[in-house]
């Protein structure tokens, strides 16, 4: 089970750090990523970490403001977003999965949080 937490509203330039605490069959987990949603438009992949290293992937198009992150001591993953930008508002998504490939996509991951809604005002 996945839960994720830390959406909200915040201006334009600002930063957030959503939080994805898993718990259950946490050993099966190889890589744990973040994906987003927004409105009108398809999930998209933003960034993964290997569950039990420190290997991370991150899409072009945020790399350089996201920084993903885990505590295996907590079972949870971070994602810190900064320098936000209305193009970040969308509902963000943690997810597990048990592979090492193609983490890029979603039909990967087995688990799926309910995500949190992030919206950026400019």
């Amino acid at each position: 089970q996945l839960q994720a937490c830390g959406g909200g509203l915040v201006q334009a330039g600002g930063s957030l750090r959503l939080s994805c605490a898993a718990s259950g069959r946490t050993f099966t987990i190889a890589n744990m990523g973040w994906f987003r949603q927004a409105p009108g438009k398809e999930r998209e992949f933003v960034a993964a970490v290997i569950w039990s290293g420190s290997s991370t992937t991150y899409a072009d198009s945020v790399k350089g403001r996201v920084t993903i992150s885990r505590d295996n001591a907590k079972n949870t993953v971070y994602l810190q977003i900064d320098s936000l930008t209305p193009e970040d508002t969308a509902v963000y998504y943690c997810a597990a999965t048990k592979w090492y490939q193609s983490i890029r996509s979603s039909s990967v991951y087995d688990y799926w949080g309910q995500g949190t809604e992030v919206t950026v005002s400019s």
